[in-house]
């Protein structure tokens, strides 16, 4: 410990990584988005809608995703970057863009402030996301809580960690015993009526649900044990891309709401230790709230 630093204060060293591995990078780059973002925090003067009047965007949104676009191509300037900001609201718009950026062998996705809402109201809940794909497969993962301090990483094949400290999924495999996350997108007229009825045939038979506002933080506290599983109806890649990782990573399971393996364009998602996810996508199917029309 520092001598100028008093024992107790639990000060952490800034993420500064000296390589410029594409894992060293994202970490740098949501870094210093993130504390971009938390100084921003109350100061808000522009607030937009995209989609609906609960979608929102602010000037911060559109800010740190370009410090992040400078950030990644400055060290790789032939790579792809899928961002939310970079795409017209809607999921007809998201899918086309995904399936032109599918044709990139190096393609990030970002999500600059994952929590919009969250951080204009000033709720502490959200996050920046970034992830790499390559060749079509998940390779690294990132998501920073700047508010909690808490920077969770995954590399395919490597594990998944925060702060070093490797991070693993929890053990329940009583679903009754379950504490489950789950979120509304801002799409009221599709998603919220479907992650409704999810809600009405899951809260019963459960402990306990959670709805925090962010869904990739959602994921990462998935992978962190902190909650068993997780599922949302309406999704865009960048809302998850990055925590997808690091709950694999972390020894879960991922699938979309009717049990078929996640893919970068996946829109409906389930999330799990393993242990409860057959309760989870089954209770889904019951309810008829997977959003495909069975």
């Amino acid at each position: 410990m520092s001598p100028l630093k008093p024992e107790g204060k639990n000060e952490r060293e800034p993420y500064v990584v000296s390589s410029k591995g594409h894992t060293a990078v994202a970490i740098n780059a949501a870094a210093k988005a993130g504390e971009w973002i938390k100084s921003r925090q109350g100061l808000v003067k522009e607030l937009s809608t995209k989609t609906s009047a609960q979608d929102l965007v602010t000037e911060v949104d559109k800010g740190v995703e370009q410090m992040i676009r400078r950030l990644i191509l400055t060290h790789f300037p032939d790579h792809a970057i899928l961002g939310e900001e970079g795409v017209s609201p809607g999921a007809a718009a998201a899918t086309a863009a995904l399936e032109e950026a599918r044709e990139h062998e190096y393609l990030w996705i970002v999500d600059p402030v994952d929590g919009t809402t969250n951080f204009v109201h000033g709720f502490p809940f959200y996050c920046v996301s970034i992830a790499l794909v390559i060749r079509g497969e998940l390779t690294v993962g990132v998501i920073y809580d700047p508010i909690s301090d808490e920077m969770f990483v995954a590399e395919k094949g490597k594990g998944a960690y925060m702060h070093g400290v490797p991070t693993s999924v929890s053990t329940e495999s009583v679903f009754g015993d379950s504490l489950i996350a789950m979120g509304f997108p801002p799409d009221r007229e599709f998603a919220q009526p479907v992650n409704m009825a999810g809600l009405q045939s899951i809260l019963p038979q459960i402990r306990g649900i959670r709805a925090g506002g962010s869904a990739a933080l959602h994921l990462a506290y998935v992978a962190a044990g902190r909650v068993d599983g997780y599922w949302e109806v309406g999704l865009s890649p960048w809302d998850c891309a990055a925590g997808v990782l690091l709950v694999l990573e972390s020894g879960g399971t991922i699938t979309d709401t009717l049990g078929r393996p996640y893919d970068i364009g996946t829109r409906h998602v389930v999330a799990s230790n393993g242990h409860i996810h057959e309760y989870l996508v089954s209770s889904l199917k019951n309810a008829e709230a997977t959003g495909y029309k069975l």
